[in-house]
């Protein structure tokens, strides 16, 4: 059987205009976000821009031998962004980088930049539909589940597994597909990977080291690069 890869870091997207339009809306008790652009085309915030950058610094400080050798990202325009930041401040614009829609962001259908109260109001019916079945298994109207985005990334993880044998892999993508990562490589439930919603900073590195039965959690949402940064704030936008 192919080989895992030696090292496989997860990384969340800098924080986004869309995270900073979330958090408003629910401050304000608003029904909807106030966005412009669709979900994939949102970009990175000031503050995303430098968590990217620190984090960017702690990979180029790294000593080579340590450092990732190729770039798998999610092909939505924040972690897009986020790994072009990453990558010119690490010095590592060379390594080979590939797009991968598998990667991106969980679909919200007909949902998309509500907020729960717009959701109550305008559907109300899928916010009951929601509570019955629970966060892993409700699939909005077009949109996806967290059981759908696992299915995505079981086939990602495999192609990554067959063509990046022995490399260190650097993932940049979103926190359900991130979430669904580990729910895929540590057999977690879907309640106990539920449980650790909200929880997976922007920036923060979740990284797995290959050993004899495959992959072991080394590190879960590190966020002191970021910390440790004065230019920047540790952020964990659901």
């Amino acid at each position: 059987m192919t080989s895992w890869p030696a090292a496989l870091t997860l990384v969340r997207h800098g924080e986004s205009v869309g995270n900073v339009a979330n958090e408003r809306a629910y401050s304000e008790k608003t029904e909807r976000l106030d966005l412009a652009v669709n979900d994939p085309s949102v970009e990175l915030s000031d503050l995303g821009v430098r968590q990217a950058e620190a984090l960017g610094k702690r990979l180029g400080d790294l000593p080579p031998a340590e450092q990732p050798t190729v770039v798998v990202v999610s092909t939505y325009v924040r972690a897009q962004q986020t790994a072009d930041h990453v990558l010119a401040t690490a010095g590592l614009e060379h390594l080979p980088r590939d797009g991968d829609e598998r990667l991106r962001d969980r679909e919200q259908g007909v949902l998309d930049r509500l907020t729960w109260y717009g959701v109550r109001r305008h559907y109300p019916e899928e916010a009951e539909r929601r509570a019955y079945l629970g966060k892993f298994w409700y699939r909005p109207p077009g949109g996806e589940s967290w059981a759908d985005v696992a299915l995505r990334i079981r086939h990602a993880l495999s192609d990554i597994r067959s063509d990046y044998a022995d490399d260190r892999v650097l993932v940049v993508s979103h926190d359900v597909p991130i979430l669904m990562t580990r729910y895929v490589i540590e057999s977690l439930t879907p309640q106990e990977a539920v449980a650790l919603s909200g929880q997976v900073v922007n920036c923060g590195m979740t990284t797995y080291t290959r050993a004899e039965s495959g992959l072991q959690l080394a590190v879960f949402n590190d966020a002191t690069p970021v910390e440790d940064d004065a230019g920047a704030t540790v952020t964990a936008h659901e």
